[in-house]
């Protein structure tokens, strides 16, 4: 009579050519996939009674698989084990890890990615048992994170959020760490053919994790104070820009909610003088792909009336978002903690929709810019069958758009205006046709509600920033 074990080895000679596996136990599912000589990766997940959350295992799991494919892997299969907590010797149960074991062996996998972080004694323990490398979800986005860093900012974070992941996994395993070596990928190629490296030991280069503890050390020591420079830059930066009285609006959302085409569809490039160098100018990189955008970029958007407002793009989001990248990259999601207004994008068509606005949710809340003033975009109605249906109410101050087809974009402008003049304060003034200037001033910084052309000059109603109310003191109309 055959035992689970061998059922599991002897259905997956049968299914080489892909398809679903069922072993013997309750609530066990295997599935294997395609052949192909990618890095193959293996996927497994532990649904655990303790643990609550918005999302079901199996699309936690799907999403585990778009982010191995956007690291350049192929996914061959996944397993989903049911347990009341994870085992803390293996994750998975010793049965499960045996059959992981007997599935390496039937399809050739190179790489299992486990859907939570392992503990550094978890993931000894499965490496004793497999031949393949064992990594987790951390692991797998700071390696897509050392693939998208471009600008020396962001390679200084991915590198420190690395160093700290990987320190406490040197415990316990000495040289054999030089089997991981392989050199780093460049910076922004991601997928197959591209050079050195395997994914999820990808990024300060392979060399470091051969050095001691004490180097390691030293080399994050290094890297938290060229952040802090970094950070204080961007602190003079924001200062100066307070100082202009331009409202700040930070693009958040969900990653590959389509942030990156929406903030290349609202404007154009920042001109000379408004931002530095630090801040990135020009496009944001759009592509159907997770994390595919990492470096803040700025530019400039006019509102109706004229009104100019700066749009910065900031890092996607994504459920168990690793907390040492959070805290990596502080000093870019400073900028959406010091934003006037937030413009959440939201992918509409995602069945996961709610789920991952509530996960954008939580992580502005770790932020404490969770009660920011906020604007949502309901992007990618292009794809819905009929975009009257959407329920506006679910979603704070929400506009439906698709900034693919340039749809809604007017109206995202004026619910943008609208809600920053909602903080502002209200005046009313009589400026003189000798000080034209201020007016220009109150349309590009403020809110502008009525305007007329008075003999003793020009009248206009609306609201500014409090920090020009000392411009217009003098001419207030009361």
């Amino acid at each position: 009579m055959l035992n689970a074990y061998n059922t599991v080895c002897l259905l997956g000679t049968e299914k080489t050519g892909g398809g679903n596996v069922t072993t013997a136990k309750q609530d066990r599912t295997v599935e294997t996939g395609a052949h192909g000589r990618l890095e193959r990766a293996y996927l497994v997940a532990v649904d655990s009674e303790e643990q609550e959350s918005l999302w079901s295992v199996e699309d936690s799991l799907s999403e585990l698989g778009a982010l191995a494919r956007t690291a350049g892997a192929e996914v061959i299969g996944t397993m989903i084990q049911r347990l009341r907590h994870p085992d803390v010797t293996t994750y998975i149960g010793k049965g499960r890890a045996q059959e992981l074991s007997c599935l390496e062996k039937q399809l050739g996998f190179d790489l299992v990615i486990f859907d939570d972080e392992l503990s550094p004694s978890q993931q000894r323990n499965l490496e004793k048992l497999l031949d393949a490398r064992v990594i987790d979800r951390t692991a797998l986005i700071l390696d897509i994170f050392a693939q998208h860093a471009r600008t020396r900012e962001g390679r200084l974070q991915v590198e420190l959020a690395q160093l700290e992941y990987r320190l406490p996994r040197l415990t316990g395993r000495g040289v054999e760490l030089s089997r991981q070596a392989g050199g780093t990928r460049s910076a922004g190629v991601g997928g197959a053919g591209s050079a050195g490296g395997a994914i999820g030991v990808r990024g300060p280069g392979e060399t470091k994790l051969e050095i001691d503890r004490r180097r390691i050390r030293a080399r994050i020591a290094e890297l938290h104070e060229e952040i802090e420079s970094v950070r204080a830059q961007r602190q003079i930066h924001r200062q100066q820009r307070a100082a202009q009285a331009i409202p700040v609006v930070a693009a958040v959302g969900y990653t590959n909610a389509g942030k990156s085409t929406l903030f290349n569809a609202l404007g154009e490039p920042v001109g000379a003088g408004l931002v530095s160098p630090v801040w990135g100018t020009g496009n944001a990189l759009a592509e159907n792909k997770l994390f595919a955008t990492l470096d803040p970029i700025t530019r400039h958007v006019m509102l109706p009336g004229n009104q100019e407002v700066l749009f910065t793009d900031t890092v996607g989001f994504i459920q168990k978002l690793p907390t040492k990248l959070i805290a990596a990259f502080r000093a870019t999601l400073e900028e959406v903690i010091d934003a006037d207004l937030l413009l959440e994008v939201v992918d509409i068509s995602h069945e996961n929709a709610i789920e991952q606005s509530e996960t954008v949710n939580d992580v502005l809340h770790d932020l404490d810019a969770g009660e920011k003033p906020r604007v949502t975009a309901l992007n990618k109605i292009d794809l819905l069958d009929d975009p009257e249906d959407i329920d506006l109410s679910l979603y704070p101050n929400a506009v439906p758009v698709s900034a693919l087809k340039h749809r809604g974009l007017d109206a995202l402008r004026e619910k943008i205006a609208q809600v920053l003049a909602e903080s502002m304060e209200l005046v009313q003034v009589m400026i003189p046709y000798g000080k034209s200037e201020l007016v220009e001033l109150f349309h590009r910084r403020g809110h502008v509600d009525q305007e007329e052309h008075r003999p003793e000059g020009t009248f206009v109603a609306g609201r500014i920033p409090r920090s020009l109310q000392g411009y217009y003191r003098p001419y207030l109309d009361f």
